[in-house]
Formats: structure tokens, C-alpha cells, sequence
């Protein structure tokens, strides 16, 4: 008797199929970066202000706390950042719901330690590029897609 895994199941839309959820998800990710990016550099430049400028001896590390609070809360509570809002995508499960706590808080300590080591930021950038589902390395490892968000009706 041979054992054989389970397919993975996807309750998401085909990229083949239905292509337009996954359309210019990679430079909208792109794009959101940089809003994001430029959203913690103020609240992190707000939070030196509050500190009486101490802040600015650990800036970076201030930086980095400032961008996993704000990623995750994002990502927990509408699954998307800012800067994903903006540019129309959000995160979904392989089950196609939006992401709880415990994988917002997972995919931004995989996306912090991506930025930390940048090659592994290209290699993630060249998957997106790459996959059919324009995913990178952490979504990827956690079964998550940012896709397109559907117009209101």
C-alpha cells in the first residue's frame, strides 16, 4: 500500500480562467509598498516626536516595530495594508477567506524577514513575477494570494 498526499486545494479564482482577479497584482504590490513604506516612515518620524526625539537612537529597530504593528494590523483586520487598500488587492486564504490574526501576524514576520535578507526579497519578487498566482516566498509557504478586490455593488 502507498501513501499519497492530498491534492492542494484552491477555493480561489483559476488564474487560467479567470485571469482578471490576478492582473497587475505584482506592480499593485509593488506600488503598495512604497505607500506603505512612506505610511511607517510618518508614524515612525510621529512616534520619535512623542519619544522626545530618544526615537532617533534606535531608529531602525523603531522603524522595523512601527512596520510589523502596522502590516499586521492591517492584514488581521481588513487584509490588506494602506497601500493595498489604494492600489485594489487584498490577501486571501487558499480557502478564499480573508486572513485571521495568527496568518496576518505570520505573513508579516515572513515579508519582515524578507526585507531583512534581500536576496531572498528578489528570489520573493521573482516569484510573483513568475507565478501563476503572483506569489512570493511567504505566501507561498502560507498558502495566502493577494488578488484583485471585486468592485462594490
Amino acid at each position: 500500500m502507498t501513501y499519497t498526499q492530498a491534492p492542494l486545494t484552491w477555493h480561489l479564482p483559476d488564474p487560467e480562467r479567470q485571469p482578471e482577479f490576478y492582473r497587475d497584482v505584482a506592480t499593485k504590490r509593488f506600488v503598495a509598498f512604497w505607500i506603505d513604506t512612506a505610511a511607517i516612515l510618518l508614524l515612525t518620524l510621529i512616534a520619535v516626536v512623542l519619544t522626545a526625539f530618544t526615537g532617533l537612537f534606535f531608529f531602525p529597530l523603531l522603524f522595523l516595530a512601527v512596520g510589523f504593528a502596522y502590516r499586521s494590523y492591517g492584514l488581521a483586520r481588513h487584509s490588506a495594508t494602506l497601500g493595498m487598500r489604494l492600489t485594489a488587492i487584498e490577501f486571501r486564504d487558499r480557502n478564499g477567506d480573508r486572513l485571521g490574526t495568527d496568518t496576518a501576524l505570520l505573513h508579516t514576520l515572513g515579508f519582515s524577514l524578507s526585507c531583512l535578507l534581500p536576496i531572498i526579497q528578489i528570489v520573493s519578487m521573482g516569484f510573483m513575477l513568475l507565478n501563476p498566482r503572483g506569489q512570493g516566498l511567504t505566501d507561498i509557504a502560507l498558502s495566502t494570494v493577494a488578488l484583485n478586490r471585486r468592485a462594490a455593488s
